[in-house]
C-alpha cells in the first residue's frame, strides 16, 4: 500500500482560504486511502462533499475575479468530479473496492501539478488584483531540487 497522502508546506499558495481548503483535500485524499473496505463509500462520500464545495468555491473565485484561465481550470474540476461520480457508481454496483484505492491514487497524482500550476495561478492573480503583487509563500524545510541541500 502507498503511504498516505500527507499536507506539507510546498502546496502552500499564500491565499489562506484555498490554503485551508487544499489542506481538508489532503485529509480527505488521506482517509480514503487508509478507509478499511467496509468504511469506503462513506469516506468517497466526504471526499465527493468537499470537492463540490472545494471546487465551487475555486470557480467562484474565478467568476468574480474575470479569471483568465477560468474555463481550463474549470474543466479540471469537472473532470474529477466526473470521476469521483462514476466510481461512486461503481462501488454501489458492487465493484471491487480496490476503483476507490486507484482514484485516491490518482488524485495523489493529480493534486500537486494543478496545485502548483492552476491554483498558484488564481492565487496570484486573486493577490495581484486585491493587493497588487503576489502572495508571499513561507515554506518550512522544502527541498525544491538536489541543488537546495547543503552536504
Amino acid at each position: 500500500m502507498a503511504a498516505a497522502m500527507a499536507w506539507n508546506d510546498s502546496f502552500l499558495l499564500g491565499l489562506p482560504a484555498m490554503d485551508a481548503t487544499h489542506r481538508e483535500f489532503v485529509e480527505c485524499v488521506a482517509a480514503l486511502q487508509s478507509a478499511p473496505d467496509d468504511e469506503l463509500p462513506v469516506r468517497l462520500e466526504d471526499f465527493a462533499s468537499h470537492a463540490l464545495t472545494h471546487f465551487e468555491q475555486e470557480n467562484r473565485w474565478m467568476d468574480s475575479t474575470a479569471f483568465p484561465a477560468a474555463q481550463c481550470h474549470a474543466d479540471e474540476h469537472a473532470a474529477v468530479l466526473a470521476s469521483v461520480r462514476e466510481v461512486q457508481a461503481l462501488l454501489a454496483q458492487g465493484a471491487n473496492p480496490q476503483v476507490v484505492r486507484d482514484l485516491a491514487q490518482a488524485l495523489v497524482d493529480w493534486f500537486p501539478g494543478h496545485a502548483d500550476y492552476m491554483d498558484a495561478s488564481l492565487s496570484q492573480w486573486m493577490s495581484k488584483r486585491s493587493h497588487g503583487g503576489a502572495p508571499v509563500v513561507l515554506r518550512r524545510n522544502v527541498v525544491q531540487n538536489a541543488s537546495d541541500v547543503s552536504a
